[in-house]
């Protein structure tokens, strides 16, 4: 028989409803971004050059609308219809148009699934009035990662850019991991009680450190899938030769100056990320030494399985990143094959790395 009141029993019960429902909101953010990284992959980003929330949920739906489409992306993103699609028949146009398509249909389901639980546990009185602006937050989160989509779909529609600003697709990116942790961090405030959380301050800061470690990876990772720098040093584990690139204030036609350097010169983001790599691996493993040794400590299995999937993640995610790079030269145009599944794993590893450096964050607190 639980010692629990019953009043408290059902307030957790309940408590553990919407987390669960958040966690399926979790899970199909991750599905979005995976659905992002194969829309970037296969240049499908352009094809759809409106806005429509509403009325884009029906894609074209005869022949006549079709061609309208087509027309319409050669006008609005001729940059990269003349440079690279100007042989596109439309059997072409409609597989880019699919997966464009596809990334911001998932992204209507998604706002769909959020707004019918949240209108079932309000009617059904599930929410305690500290969830109010957590809800609130993560609705102008969402809100907020749509307009930012088509900010970054609006840098490629000209006549002088072949794909969108990769500035702006980094900016994407980040809106919608802070979407996903900030919605799991609220899940697992809710499923996870105190007591379940280990004060440890200075596991809780190298946790943190390695965070925003991470976050700056993350960033240089969109940078190199905006510019499509993998192919500028496609070796390992020198770069081209070296160690340390060299010349690199110049690159293929351009010259980079100031911090340009570190935001829009191929050879420099690759070698920034490469090397944030390195450094994150050595520390995680360093952190893993910590966390194991706490959670026996502190007899927590949970802490002991977090920190376990955090090492297996990076270990995984280093390997699929050279194994992305050597593989860098065979990159398409506008094809899903063996380079762009190598990518779109590297990422989908590196997302979960962050969830399982998150959980582990979560579990050991500062006080």
């Amino acid at each position: 028989m639980s010692l629990l009141p019953d009043a408290e029993r059902v307030r957790a019960k309940r408590r553990r409803a919407v987390a669960w429902w958040l966690f399926i909101g979790v899970a199909m953010i991750l599905v979005q971004i995976l659905l992002g990284g194969v829309t970037r992959l296969t240049g499908s980003g352009l094809s759809i050059t409106e806005w429509k929330p509403i009325l884009g949920a029906v894609p074209p739906m005869n022949e006549h609308d079709w061609n309208a489409a087509f027309e319409l992306y050669k006008v609005k993103a001729v940059g990269q219809y003349i440079n690279h699609n100007s042989d596109y028949t439309l059997a072409d146009f409609k597989a880019i148009y699919f997966w464009e398509w596809l990334h911001r249909e998932w992204a209507r389901l998604l706002g769909v699934v959020f707004i019918i639980g949240f209108v079932f546990f309000l009617a059904r009185k599930y929410f305690d009035r500290n969830m109010v602006t957590p809800f609130v937050i993560l609705f102008l989160l969402g809100a907020l990662q749509g307009a930012v989509g088509w900010i970054m779909v609006a840098s490629g529609l000209n006549p002088d850019d072949t794909h969108v600003s990769h500035i702006k697709l980094a900016l994407h990116f980040m809106f919608a991991l802070v979407l996903l942790c900030y919605t799991f961090w609220f899940a697992l405030k809710l499923l996870l009680p105190e007591e379940k959380r280990i004060v440890f301050p200075k596991l809780n800061s190298f946790s943190l450190l390695l965070l925003v470690l991470l976050t700056i990876q993350l960033i240089y990772g969109a940078f190199m899938a905006g510019l499509k720098a993998a192919p500028a040093a496609a070796t390992w584990p020198d770069v081209n030769g070296t160690y340390i690139p060299e010349n690199v204030s110049s690159f293929g036609a351009n010259t980079y100056t100031g911090l340009h350097i570190l935001t829009d010169q191929p050879i420099v983001i690759h070698y920034i990320h490469r090397t944030l790599a390195y450094v994150l691996f050595v520390l995680v493993c360093v952190w893993f030494a910590q966390s194991r040794r706490l959670a026996r400590q502190a007899n927590s299995s949970l802490l002991l399985r977090a920190s376990f999937s955090t090492l297996a993640f990076i270990v995984l995610q280093v390997l699929l990143g050279i194994i992305t790079v050597l593989n860098a030269p065979l990159m398409t145009q506008n094809k899903f094959l063996r380079f762009e599944l190598f990518a779109e794993l590297h990422q989908m590893v590196a997302i979960c790395l962050l969830m399982s450096l998150l959980l582990n964050f979560y579990l050991v607190k500062k006080k």
